[in-house]
């Protein structure tokens, strides 16, 4: 993402680098490869880190603790080949008042032509051993005299990001080149840049550097006089990026809401709501009426709705949805509900022919295997629309099947939205004229990720559970441990409990590190009989899969094995014990929503974590799961131990990739960045 919103002539930061003194074509290819086109890609070249090389630490004081900055001067060198294998060795041994230092790199002969004997070396790295003082493939730079000398050593220098064949001397010195030419040229914002609490860029600078303009944050980027300046500038370049997105965010939102005219899905003065409150057979929480009103001004609004509605797990997301419908229903409209799996669209079906049973609203099925058609031939093309009562369509994506006609559709319900991609959810959008957009999720949403990824949605929450629901206790547990927590499940199953068991895989694929259900199976039929047990995987036939959640629902099978497809969407409230074999294989959020089919009936509910590796990674996971049941801040803990990147895949995520944003640290910065946008907006 360009930092750079406003672009300029060929002329000046859009040139292309071979304009540069000393870049040429063999140059400009090992540039492109870091993705470095212009002189403006050039001058947005993030470091990776800083050195201070202010300061060097004698030879004579490394140690094998932690990475160190040295300098010595070469007193021998030496190439080392083995017979076997074409293997090798080149070692460099440096020296300095204090003592020697050896520099060995594995399998890279061509090391030796880069040193001298009598050349001054730099040298970060950390030792691998004490006697003699060693060290592996530890960076280095050659000092040389000449003007360049001040722009590497005797300051804070930059250590950029290269590929093979770009020294990091001639990076940085040709950096340092373009800055001191085109640091005039860097466009000023339109928006204020000072170190004000409004925009809080650098609210603990130095009061004597003040941020005052983008071309001394990117000066301060490359070549800081302090190490706090480097985040300074690193977080004021994020505030560019942060808000090029929210233009683009807010720009969509309203070109949609200029060309889109609401249809008028307020309801009808609740002639469906009120019948189906009253056999509901619980009151809502103040939180999902707090939403309900949320939604039904949207709904009535003169632009179509396009919200997110965030819950925990059992907040009771889908009571919401179903008055969000009754509310469409009611105003002559239909309503399409999409969900990702199979099995969770055929709960979602039982669940609403069971509250609608009462009301005139036909409810219908459409999966991959199976599709109902309770009222009319309807989802056929050229269906006629005004002969088609409003109905509630569920399904999975066989809904967006082209020449599957939704006839008369006024709301979108989209289940679990980070299962889509943007393209699924508009495609159907599509199939009706603007109709309303409410996408649900039970995983949590970080509100840096929320900001970013659907910064173009109107955001409910629901905050509070529904009374009545049991307390559940996460215990962490080594596969050791084993045969007392089968005790323990025999024990809940004699007390007329019932019980889930997970399993990461289907079959097994590695040689029997990582635990499969159907290995499995037989195992636990041994190790918890009598009680009957049934299995549940994706390569279950649909009448298969619904034969052995019907059993499981019924309490004729007692304990259900299974893959991670029953972590949404499956309502056994005798259920009160869940064993997850394997639980490092799963991600925080995943392993929050399985533990979520548990403790949705009155009394307590345990969740067994089994894990197979004691790695303190693997550790530090789990225990964010034994500490709290609150799924938003699990969320958080889940994206700064694995990033956005592999939490949500750059495909599926829509992301750009920031080379300063930092979505884990940087909600202040993003917030900042959509108020002010927004603030733009209306003055306009």
């Amino acid at each position: 993402m360009a930092v750079f919103p406003n672009k300029l002539p060929p002329s000046s930061l859009a040139q292309p680098v071979t304009t540069l003194w000393g870049v040429g074509a063999e140059r400009a290819a090992q540039l492109a490869r870091l993705n470095i086109h212009t002189v403006e890609d050039l001058l947005l070249h993030r470091p990776r880190r800083y050195e201070d090389r202010r300061h060097f630490q004698a030879i004579q004081e490394l140690t094998t603790r932690d990475p160190t900055l040295t300098r010595g001067t070469v007193v021998a060198k030496g190439l080392k080949r083995f017979r076997r294998g074409g293997k090798s060795v080149f070692e460099l041994v440096l020296s300095d008042s204090s003592g020697r230092l050896h520099c060995r790199w594995w399998n890279l002969p061509f090391m030796e032509k880069y040193f001298d004997v009598g050349d001054e070396v730099v040298v970060f790295g950390k030792l691998v051993g004490l006697k003699p003082r060693t060290m592996d493939h530890p960076e280095t730079e050659v000092i040389e005299g000449g003007e360049e000398r001040f722009v590497h050593f005797d300051r804070i220098t930059p250590m950029y990001p290269l590929t093979e064949g770009l020294p990091q001397r001639w990076l940085r010195a040709l950096i340092w080149r373009t800055l001191e030419r085109y640091e005039k040229d860097i466009p000023e914002p339109p928006y204020p840049c000072g170190p004000t609490k409004e925009i809080g860029v650098v609210e603990t600078a130095p009061p004597a550097t003040p941020l005052s303009s983008r071309a001394q944050a990117v000066r301060w980027l490359h070549f800081p006089t302090a190490l706090e300046e480097g985040e300074f500038a690193r977080r004021r370049l994020a505030l560019d990026e942060f808000v090029e997105l929210q233009q683009r965010l807010q720009t969509r939102r309203q070109r949609f809401e200029t060309k889109a005219t609401a249809l008028p899905c307020g309801g009808e003065k609740n002639r469906f709501i009120k019948p189906f409150l009253a056999r509901l057979g619980f009151t809502l929480t103040a939180a999902q009426t707090r939403v309900l009103r949320e939604i039904r001004r949207d709904l009535m609004g003169p632009h179509p709705m396009r919200r997110l509605l965030q819950g925990d797990v059992g907040s009771g997301k889908t009571v919401v949805a179903a008055c969000a419908a009754l509310m469409a229903l009611e105003s002559g409209f239909s309503v399409a509900l999409m969900a990702p799996t199979e099995i969770l669209a055929e709960q979602h079906y039982a669940s609403f022919r069971q509250w609608f049973g009462a009301l005139p609203i036909p409810v219908e099925l459409r999966t991959g295997s199976r599709k109902t058609s309770e009222s009319h031939p309807s989802g056929t093309a050229g269906t006629d629309a005004d002969s088609c009562p409003p109905s509630l369509f569920v399904g999975t994506h066989a809904l967006l099947t082209e020449g599957f006609v939704l006839p008369n559709l006024g709301l979108v319900i989209i289940d679990e939205q980070h299962k889509f991609g943007v393209v699924q959810r508009e495609t159907l959008v599509r199939k009706g004229a603007y109709p309303h957009l409410l996408v649900m999720t039970a995983t949590p949403i970080p509100r840096t990720l929320g900001l970013t990824l659907y910064g173009d949605l109107d955001v409910s929450v629901i905050d509070e559970l529904p009374v009545g629901r049991g307390q559940i206790r996460t215990l962490v547990r080594s596969a050791a441990q084993l045969p007392r927590v089968w005790k323990f499940i025999r024990q809940q199953l004699s007390a007329g409990r019932q019980a889930y068991v997970v399993y990461p895989r289907v079959e097994e694929t590695d040689g029997g590190s990582v635990k499969a259900v159907l290995h499995e199976f037989e195992n636990v039929r041994q190790q918890l009989a009598p009680f009957p047990l049934g299995l549940l995987h994706g390569r279950l036939a649909p009448r298969d899969k619904e034969a052995v959640l019907a059993q499981f629902r019924a309490n004729q099978v007692k304990v259900l094995l299974a893959t991670s497809l029953i972590e949404v969407g499956l309502d056994v409230p005798n259920a009160t014990v869940m064993l997850i074999e394997n639980a490092e294989q799963f991600g925080l959020p995943q392993l929050h929503q399985l533990r979520g089919r548990i403790g949705r009936g009155g009394g307590d509910a345990y969740c067994i974590l089994i894990t197979a590796t004691e790695t303190p990674a693997a550790r530090q996971r789990l225990r964010v799961l034994e500490e709290t049941s609150d799924g938003f801040r699990i969320a958080e803990a889940d994206l700064k131990l694995r990033g956005p990147g592999e939490l949500l895949g750059r495909q599926q995520s829509g992301l750009p990739r920031f080379r300063f944003g930092n979505l884990v640290e940087d909600l202040d910065l993003i917030l900042q960045a959509r108020d002010w946008v927004a603030r733009q907006r209306s003055a306009t």
